[in-house]
Formats: C-alpha cells, structure tokens, sequence
C-alpha cells in the first residue's frame, strides 16, 4: 500500500465564478469536501499538488488526506471533477470523506509478474488485455497496484480474472471471463516466390531504336 497523502487546503469564505477564476489565477484550484456525516466545506488548495495525484498510477482513485486549515484533517477521495477541455487543465473537484469502516468500488491497476512458459520457451508474445481490474475494498486499506503472476501460461493459453489469485479483502466485481492476459504465437508471413514473368522491366525507349535499326 502507497505512503498516504497530504494536501493543504484553505476554507473558501466568499463564493461565485469570479472568486472561482481568481483562485485559478493564482495556480488554486476549487473545491467541494462533502459526506461521511460531515458538513460540505467549499476549499482551495494548489493545483500542483492536486494534479500530481491525479497524474499517479492511482489516479482519481487515489485516497489522500486533505488538511484543511483551522478544521482539521479529512481522508478523501475524488468524486467528481471538472476539466477544461481544451487545456486540459482541472477547473474543480468533489471530494468524498472516507469513512473508517467504509467500502467503495475502484479500479486497481494490474502489474504481471514473471516470464510466461509459452515466451521462454515456445517463443510465444505475452499481450495483456486486462489493465486493470474493478473491487469492492476498503480504501484506507486499497493496495496501489495488484501482482498477478503469468509465469505458468503456455502458447495459446488465457488467464482469466476467475482464476486469477488476489489478496484478502477485495471483493472483485469485476466481470470473471474477463480475460487478464494471454501468450499467443506469430507466425512470419512467407514472401512469394518471384517468377521468371518478374524480370527486367522493358525499355520501351530501346525498343523504338531497335524498330529503326532495322527498317
């Protein structure tokens, strides 16, 4: 499990579009902390740091804890945001309280481990197809990426998410004929023999000369 983050945060007194594009100018961004039986809190923190998380491996997945100043810290995670869609660049976001106790359903990214039979020693090509896999989990306990071992598969065989191991704790959602990777063979298309027809091509130039020559 990743080393938990934490964001700074002021409390935003005034509201309103304006207030919401000075932020912006000053490299802020807003924000909305609401649930897990607290009260909505409108903030601003800066969008370096904001931006960093959404940038990790965890992404808008990741649970972080935003220190928000004069009230204290609060685990969160985003819930929805607002990005521009030219620049790219996060105009706003909800953030969701985690509670101790509390389940949610994420994304954890998949990362395979060891070298398949089938490429060792059959000469096969590992392809994963499966990213990432959707759980049910206790996010202050959300690991940041899943080992799944594919040392074992042989050419033309599947790992599939039902038979995939995954630690305790998570609950997969995920649908269970999913297919999380597989080792297939290529095989190098064969050229087609040239024929004697596919010889030089004809000087039509030289030809015509000839036809003078010899009348």
């Amino acid at each position: 499990m990743a080393e938990r983050i934490t964001v700074k945060a002021v409390r935003r007194e005034k509201m309103g579009k304006e207030v919401a594009k000075k932020l912006r100018r000053q490299g802020k961004v807003p924000m909305i902390v609401y649930g897990g039986g607290g009260d909505c809190i409108p903030v601003a923190a800066d969008l370096k740091d904001i931006a960093a998380i959404l940038r990790s491996e965890t992404g808008h997945h990741t649970v972080f804890t935003l220190d928000i100043e004069g009230i204290g810290e609060n685990t969160v995670i985003f819930q929805d945001r607002q990005i521009h869609p030219v620049t790219g660049r996060l105009l706003h976001a909800d953030l969701r309280r985690i509670t101790q106790g509390e389940k949610i359903e994420v994304a954890i990214p998949i990362h395979l481990v060891g070298e398949p039979e089938g490429v060792k020693v059959q000469g096969g090509i590992l392809e994963q197809v499966l990213r990432e896999v959707t759980v049910l989990c206790d996010p202050l306990n959300m690991p940041e990426f899943l080992e799944i071992d594919v040392s074992h598969l042989k050419v033309g065989q599947s790992l599939h998410v039902f038979e995939a191991k995954f630690p305790e704790g998570l609950e997969v959602v995920e649908e269970p004929d999913s297919v999380i990777a597989t080792v297939v063979y290529v095989k190098e298309e064969e050229l087609e023999p040239q024929t004697e027809s596919a010889g030089e091509p004809e000087v039509i130039g030289k030809k015509k000369e000839e036809k003078k020559e010899e009348e």
